[in-house]
């Protein structure tokens, strides 16, 4: 393929070329944008996450509208139920979300921070009715 046709664009975020914001899918994270979506004309989205209060009622049960999904904990640790599985997800493990698994993120570290990438970018949630209880937050 020529490269000059190709929509895709080379992309070099340093750490403080973009800050960590509020304004992303939960009130209780931050997220930092890497610009893989710029780069890829919205086919995948590549952010950093991370915990900016402590968990009290967590994300609800939801799913995800996108193809791919997976989340890499970089630091700290986070507890999720992927459907009716308990799931502790710590640093260093990487998490593949299949298409359509309903899932929430109930416990997390105050020092979480996860890399997720998602496709397409402008992916949708979808709040759905959980298919079991959740474990309350330890909290910080």
């Amino acid at each position: 393929m020529n490269a000059e046709a190709s929509p895709l664009k080379f992309s070099h975020v340093k750490e403080g070329d973009t800050p960590f914001i509020s304004e992303g899918l939960r009130d209780f994270f931050l997220y930092r944008d890497l610009g893989i979506t710029a780069a890829t004309g919205g086919k995948v989205i590549a952010q950093l996450v991370r915990a900016n209060e402590a968990p009290e009622a967590g994300t609800g049960w939801h799913r995800h509208v996108a193809d791919f999904h997976i989340v890499i904990m970089l630091k700290g640790w986070a507890r999720f139920m992927y459907e009716d599985k308990d799931t502790l997800v710590e640093a260093g493990d990487c998490v593949h979300q299949r298409p359509g698994i309903v899932h929430y993120l109930y416990d997390y570290s105050p020092d979480m921070e996860y890399l997720e990438i998602v496709g397409p970018a402008d992916f949708a949630t979808v709040e759905v009715e959980g298919p079991c209880a959740v474990p309350a937050p330890k909290g910080w």
